[in-house]
C-alpha cells in the first residue's frame, strides 16, 4: 500500500491528485497521511526520521520514504504508466518533466519567498522587500503558466488532468496569498476551474478542504 504524507493546500497536492487518477484508473487505493504543518507535525521525531527536511510531499512505499516532489511524480508515472500520467513518447515526456520541474524549482520556491520571507532574513524591512519584489515575480510565473495551457484541451496533455494540471492549480491558488487575484488572469483562472470539477482533482480538493479561492477567507 502507498501511504502519502500531505498537508492541505501545498505542493503535496500534485501527488495527491494523481494518486485519485491512478486509483480511478487501476483499482489501487493508497492511503493519504495529514500533516498538520501548523502545528509542528513535521517536525516530530517520528516525522524527520523518515524526512528529515520536515516536508511534504512523502511517500511511502512498503515502509520506505520517497522525498522530493518531482522524484515522487517521476514514480508514480514509471509504476502506472496506465494511469497517462505523463506523455509515453520519450522527448514530449522529457519536456513534459522540465516544465514539472521549472513549477517546482522556479515558480514554488519563488512564492517561498511571499509566503515565508522570516526563512531567509530575520529583518523586517527586508522581509517586506523579499514579499513584494517575489509577488510581482511570481506574477509572471502564473503568466508563463497561463501562455503554457493557452492550448489545453481540455486539459494540459489532453482528455485528462495530470500532474501539472494540479500544480498550476496549486500554484493559481497560491497567487492570492500573493496578492494576486485570480480573475487577472482569467484564462489561468478558467482552466483551474475546469481542473477542479474533474472527479480526480475534485475528490483531492474535498479531503484537503480548499478551493480556489480560501486566501480569501484566510
Amino acid at each position: 500500500m502507498i501511504e502519502l504524507h500531505f498537508a492541505p493546500g501545498a505542493c503535496s497536492f500534485v501527488p495527491h491528485v494523481a494518486l485519485e487518477i491512478i486509483k480511478a484508473r487501476t483499482g489501487e487505493d493508497f492511503s493519504p497521511r495529514l500533516i498538520k504543518l501548523h502545528k509542528g507535525e513535521q517536525r516530530t521525531p517520528e516525522y524527520l526520521a523518515l524526512n528529515p527536511d520536515g516536508q511534504v510531499p512523502m511517500l511511502s512505499v512498503g515502509g520506505q520514504p520517497l522525498t522530493q516532489i518531482v522524484a515522487i511524480c517521476d514514480y508514480l508515472d514509471r509504476r502506472y504508466p496506465q494511469a497517462g500520467l505523463l506523455p509515453s513518447e520519450n522527448w514530449a515526456r522529457a519536456q513534459a518533466m522540465s516544465q514539472l520541474a521549472w513549477m517546482n524549482n522556479t515558480a514554488h520556491p519563488t512564492f517561498t519567498h511571499v509566503f515565508m520571507p522570516h526563512k531567509f532574513t530575520d529583518n523586517e524591512a527586508a522581509q517586506a522587500e523579499l514579499k513584494r519584489f517575489n509577488a510581482l515575480q511570481f506574477r509572471k510565473h502564473l503568466e508563463r503558466v497561463q501562455d503554457w495551457i493557452k492550448n489545453a484541451n481540455p486539459f494540459w496533455h489532453g482528455e485528462q488532468p495530470t500532474f501539472h494540471d494540479a500544480y498550476a492549480f496549486t500554484l493559481l491558488r497560491w497567487g492570492g496569498y500573493a496578492g494576486i487575484d485570480p480573475d487577472s488572469l482569467p484564462a489561468l483562472k478558467a482552466f483551474a476551474e475546469r481542473v477542479a470539477a474533474a472527479p480526480a482533482v475534485a475528490a483531492a480538493i474535498a479531503r484537503e478542504r480548499i478551493a480556489l479561492d480560501t486566501y480569501k477567507k484566510a
